[in-house]
C-alpha cells in the first residue's frame, strides 16, 4: 500500500464531512487572509527594496520634527555639497479639495521647484510640451495619471486648494498628467507661487523637506553625513534619511507598527489554530472504530497516521488557496483606493507572501491533527473496536 494508493483515500476521506469541510475551508481562507493582507503589509514597508531612483534619494527634514520648518535658504548649500546632483523643496501643502469628507478627494499635494522636480524623478513621465507648460506658468500644476482618472480632469481644467497648514486658497491650471509605475496620486504645483501667496506670514521663505538626487549609490551615505554636520550648529538642525526609511519613519508616527502586525499575525495563527484542532478532534473522535477495521485489513499505524494528518493538511490547503485568492482581491481592491500613507500600488501579492500563506496552511494543518492522529493511531484493535462515543 503505497502513497499513490493512500493519497486518493486521503482525498476522498477528506470530504466524508462535507458540511464541516467546507466550514473548515471558509474559517481557514478567511483567516489566512486576513494574515495574507498583514504579510502584504509587512513585505511592502519592511522588506521590499527600494527602487533605483529610490536608493539615490535623500530626505532632509528639521531634526526635532516633522512639523518644524527650516529655511528654504538650506537648498543652496545642500546643492554645493560633493555628490550632489540635485535638490529641490518639497513641501508639504494638505488643504482641501472640494470636500474633505469624501476619501477619493485625498491626495498628496506638494509645492515643489519645476525646474528640478524632474531631474529628482525621472520615473514621473509626461510629454515635453506638458513639462515645458507647466514650468513656464506660475499656477500651473501636475497631477498623477490615477488622480486625473478618478476626477476625471484634463488638460486645462482649473483645480482650486484652500490650505489648512497655509492659510491660502489656490487656483491652480492642470497643464500636465504624468504616468509612472508607483507614487502616481501626487499633485505637484510652483513652490514660488505657494511662497508669493504667504505675503509676510510666518511660514514664508521656510520648507518642512527637501528632496536630494545623488550622482552614485556611493554617495548616499556619505552626502547624508554631510548634509547633517553642515547644519549641525545652526538654529534649524537637520535630519538626513533615504526616502525608504523616510517612508517608514513617517509611518512610525502611527505607533509601533511592525509590533502590531506580528501580534495580529501570530493571533490570527493561533485562533485559526484551534479552530482546526477542535475540528480534527471531532472527525478522528467520530472515526475511532474505523482506526481499528482499517488494523483488521493491515493498516499499520504509522500508515493510519498518515492518512489522518494527510487529510487535515489537504483540507487546510484548500483553505489556504481560498485564502491567497481572497488576499489577491483585496490587495487589488485595495489598489484601486486612494493612497492615504502609504503608495498602494505597492500592494501586491508578491512570492514569498504565497509562500508564506501555505506554509502556514501547512502547520495548521499538522499540528491540529497531529495529537489526535497519534492518540487513534496507537489504540489497539480491540480498544478501537470497542471504543463508543
Amino acid at each position: 500500500m503505497g502513497g499513490g494508493f493512500l493519497f486518493p483515500l486521503i482525498l476522498k476521506n477528506s470530504w466524508r464531512n462535507r458540511r464541516r469541510t467546507v466550514l473548515t475551508i471558509l474559517s481557514i481562507g478567511a483567516s489566512l487572509c486576513i494574515l495574507g493582507i498583514l504579510m502584504v503589509f509587512y513585505y511592502v514597508f519592511y522588506v521590499a527594496e527600494a527602487t533605483g531612483d529610490q536608493a539615490l534619494r535623500l530626505v532632509v527634514r528639521n531634526r526635532v520634527s516633522l512639523a518644524n520648518p527650516m529655511p528654504v535658504s538650506y537648498r543652496q548649500q545642500i546643492a554645493q555639497i560633493p555628490g550632489v546632483q540635485e535638490v529641490t523643496v518639497l513641501q508639504w501643502f494638505g488643504g482641501t479639495y472640494k470636500d474633505s469628507r469624501d476619501p477619493a478627494n485625498f491626495f498628496a499635494r506638494f509645492a515643489a521647484e519645476p525646474d528640478r522636480l524632474f531631474t529628482i524623478y525621472p520615473e514621473y513621465r509626461l510629454p515635453d510640451e506638458q513639462k515645458k507648460a507647466f514650468r513656464q506658468e506660475r499656477q500651473a500644476c501636475i497631477l498623477g495619471r490615477k488622480i486625473a482618472d478618478r476626477h476625471g480632469l484634463k488638460l486645462g481644467d482649473r483645480i482650486t486648494l484652500v490650505g489648512d497648514i497655509f492659510s491660502v486658497k489656490l487656483e491652480l491650471v492642470l497643464r500636465g498628467i504624468y504616468e509612472s509605475e508607483r507614487d502616481n496620486e501626487n499633485l505637484f504645483f510652483h513652490f514660488d507661487y505657494l511662497n508669493e501667496s504667504l505675503g509676510g506670514r510666518g511660514l514664508k521663505d521656510t520648507a518642512f523637506t527637501f528632496v536630494v538626487r545623488c550622482r552614485t549609490l556611493e554617495d548616499v551615505p556619505r552626502v547624508g553625513k554631510v548634509i547633517d554636520d553642515t547644519f549641525r550648529n545652526s538654529t534649524q538642525q537637520t535630519k538626513t534619511e533615504t526616502e525608504k526609511a523616510f517612508e517608514v519613519s513617517f509611518l512610525s508616527f502611527l505607533g509601533n507598527v511592525k509590533a502590531f502586525l506580528m501580534a495580529i499575525s501570530a493571533a490570527v495563527t493561533f485562533t485559526i489554530l484551534f479552530v482546526s484542532a477542535n475540528t480534527m478532534a471531532m472527525s478522528v473522535r467520530e472515526r475511532i472504530r474505523e482506526v481499528g477495521i482499517l488494523k483488521t485489513v493491515g493498516f499499520t499505524p504509522g500508515r493510519i497516521l498518515g492518512i489522518i494528518v494527510g487529510e487535515s493538511i489537504v483540507v487546510a490547503l484548500m483553505g489556504g488557496i481560498l485564502g491567497v485568492l481572497l488576499a489577491a482581491g483585496l490587495c487589488y481592491l485595495i489598489r484601486q483606493g486612494p493612497s492615504t500613507f502609504a503608495d498602494v500600488n505597492r500592494f501586491r501579492l508578491q512570492p514569498v507572501v504565497i509562500a508564506g500563506c501555505m506554509l502556514s496552511a501547512v502547520f495548521i494543518g499538522l499540528v491540529s491533527s497531529l495529537w489526535p492522529a497519534l492518540s487513534a493511531s496507537r489504540k489497539s484493535i480491540v480498544e478501537a473496536l470497542r471504543y463508543n462515543d
